[in-house]
């Protein structure tokens, strides 16, 4: 490596790490915040852990291309408005092997994200579903939020104003136990317990609608005791596609294809249509890394003045423009009659083009 090759990949490198650090913080944010939530409310110091475990790779998809689409803007802007673009065209060197270093970490990069995206990230989906499904009431009454529909339960949905340690207020449960009716039960208070594999709610100032499956008819009480059999026994949870590895996602699409559960044609095609769009999905979130320096780099040596400012802005625009395509396309991943899974590319296709044009105009 050349003394010039190694002066513009160190200074790549250092804007890169601040980027990507100042990014992870940012997107961090609402999360750390939840922590904090969940602590002050009693949740365990593993439990926090664990969360922060899952959460932190999540964000890796997004913060490592838009670092290193920064990095080039700023790096190369700078370099640009010093006037050293400038002497090493004078001096006769080679703008490509400037720019080598830079574009090989982003390419490695891309790699990097491809392992990422199907098997890290999916692997902390999967956990995340794990820890909701394996929900218990030591921990999982400090994870569930008040004023949100609870449908972790087996045929049972829970809603609850607050709650403060075990006991919860505003209670309404609906029970579906009953293939036949669904039971609505409204409580001012209520106090969880557990007897092994059982939860027990003990609800005082309680309404119930009907008072028995088979006795229509509002009931009022005191306080009433409602057992939820086998809620804490482990049970089997359905993975979702962003839950699914490389080879677990290539597996279901395989089987989807044989259609071995017996779908009508038209739900085959939505579901083998989503599956197949999350799996080009992947690809092109990794891809960004490497198709943001391509255009970072000519983009920031155009840009010359103030480089920082308008660094940061035409960064804020590239990834803007890119990641809303791609939410686009995902939005009609269930309607194969527009080919989300090519839709997704054109994010990629249309970055690629533009650092097509630009870079033989700069270099």
């Amino acid at each position: 490596m050349k003394i010039i090759e190694r002066y513009i990949f160190k200074s790549f490198l250092s804007a890169a790490f601040l980027s990507w650090l100042v990014l992870s913080f940012v997107m961090s944010i609402a999360m750390l915040v939840k922590i904090v939530q969940l602590m002050i409310q009693g949740l365990p110091a593993k439990a926090v852990g664990l969360f922060l475990l899952v959460g932190f790779p999540e964000t890796l998809y997004l913060t490592i291309p838009i670092a290193l689409l920064v990095s080039s803007l700023l790096v190369f802007g700078r370099l640009s408005a010093d006037s050293e673009i400038a002497a090493m065209r004078a001096c006769g060197i080679n703008m490509l092997s400037a720019i080598k270093w830079p574009v090989i970490f982003a390419f490695l990069c891309t790699l990097f994200g491809v392992y990422i995206n199907n098997e890290v990230v999916t692997r902390a989906h999967d956990l995340k579903g794990d820890i909701v499904a394996a929900i218990t009431v030591d921990v999982g009454i400090d994870l569930l939020e008040p004023g949100k529909f609870i449908k972790d339960f087996p045929d049972m949905t829970i809603w609850f104003a607050s709650k403060e340690g075990n006991w919860i207020y505003d209670v309404l449960i609906f029970d579906n136990s009953h293939p036949a009716v669904s039971r609505e039960i409204k409580a001012e208070k209520t106090l969880v317990e557990t007897d092994g594999d059982d939860i027990i709610f003990n609800l005082y100032k309680v309404r119930i609608d009907p008072v028995e499956y088979d006795r229509p008819g509002i009931a009022t009480a005191d306080q009433y005791t409602h057992v939820m059999k086998d809620a804490l026994k482990k049970r089997s949870r359905l993975r979702k596609q962003s839950d699914l590895s490389f080879k677990e996602l290539m597996a279901r699409l395989k089987e989807i294809k044989q259609n071995a559960s017996g779908m009508s044609p038209d739900k085959l095609d939505k579901v083998y249509s989503v599956y197949r769009t999350n799996l080009h999905l992947r690809f092109v979130y990794a891809s960004a890394a490497f198709v943001f320096v391509l255009i970072g780099i000519p983009l920031g040596i155009r840009s010359h003045r103030k480089e920082s400012t308008i660094g940061i802005a035409l960064s804020l625009l590239i990834a803007m423009v890119f990641y809303l395509g791609t939410i686009f396309a995902e939005t009609v991943d269930k309607w194969p009659a527009f080919y989300p899974h090519l839709l997704v590319w054109l994010p990629f296709v249309f970055c690629f083009a533009i650092a097509l044009y630009l870079l033989p105009k700069n270099l």
